[in-house]
C-alpha cells in the first residue's frame, strides 16, 4: 500500500482553492480533503461530513483531553477544529489528506506532521486582481471584503514558509501546477521510512 501524504493548501478567499481543488479531482488519485468539526449546529442545507463533522461540546471537549485535534479554537461560545482520527485513518488507507486552512494552520502542521507535509500558497496575480474577484461574487458586503483584503496583506507576507506558489491567474495552468505539486507530495517519504530504507539498504 502507497504511504499516506499531507499537502496544506492555504490562500486569501477568493483565490481560487476550491474550484483548482474540483478541477484537479480525477487526476490526483484517492484523496480525502480534511474538513473541521465543530459544536455548532448546522446550518439549512449542510450535512455530517461534507460541511463539517458536528459534535456535541462535551465530545469535542473529551477528544480535547485526549489530544486528538491537530488544532482548535473557542469563535461565538462555539468550538471548531481539526480533528486527527479521520485524518490518522485517510494516511493509514494510503490517501493524500488535502488542507485548506491558513497561514497560523500550516505552521502547526509543520510542527506536529512535517516530515509528511507538503504545502502550497495559492494566490491571485495581485491584490488589486483579489479585490476585483471578491466584489464580482457579491456574496460579501464591504466590511466583509475589506477584512478579507487585510487579511490577505498579512497572509502573503507568509509565503516564504511554503513549499509551492501557485498563481491563479490562468485557471487551467494553475491546476496543472496544482496536479503536479499533488502528485509529488505523495512522493515525500517520512524520517521513519528513510531510515528503515537505509537499514535495509545497508543489510
Amino acid at each position: 500500500m502507497n504511504e499516506g501524504a499531507i499537502l496544506v493548501l492555504s490562500g486569501p478567499s477568493g483565490a481560487g482553492k476550491s474550484t483548482i481543488i474540483q478541477k484537479a479531482s480525477k487526476h490526483i488519485g484517492s484523496f480525502y480533503f480534511s474538513i473541521s468539526t465543530t459544536t455548532r449546529a448546522p446550518r439549512v442545507g449542510e450535512q455530517h461530513g461534507k460541511e463539517y463533522f458536528f459534535v456535541s461540546k462535551e465530545t469535542f471537549k473529551k477528544d480535547i483531553e485526549k489530544g486528538h485535534f491537530l488544532e482548535y479554537a473557542k469563535v461565538h461560545d462555539n468550538y471548531y477544529g481539526t480533528s486527527l482520527k479521520p485524518v490518522n485513518t485517510a494516511l493509514q488507507e494510503g490517501k493524500l489528506v488535502i488542507f485548506d486552512i491558513d497561514v497560523q494552520g500550516h505552521t502547526l502542521v509543520r510542527q506536529k506532521l512535517d516530515d509528511i507535509t507538503t504545502s502550497a500558497f495559492i494566490t491571485p496575480p495581485t491584490l488589486k486582481e483579489l479585490e476585483k474577484r471578491l466584489r464580482s461574487r457579491s456574496t460579501d458586503n464591504d466590511k466583509i471584503i475589506e477584512e478579507r483584503i487585510e487579511n490577505a496583506k498579512k497572509e502573503i507576507l507568509m509565503i516564504k514558509e511554503y513549499d509551492f506558489i501557485i498563481i491563479n491567474d490562468d485557471l487551467e495552468k494553475a491546476v496543472n501546477e496544482f496536479i503536479s505539486i499533488a502528485n509529488a507530495a505523495r512522493l515525500k517519504r517520512s524520517m521513519e521510512d528513510k531510515k528503515d530504507f537505509l537499514k535495509n539498504w545497508l543489510a
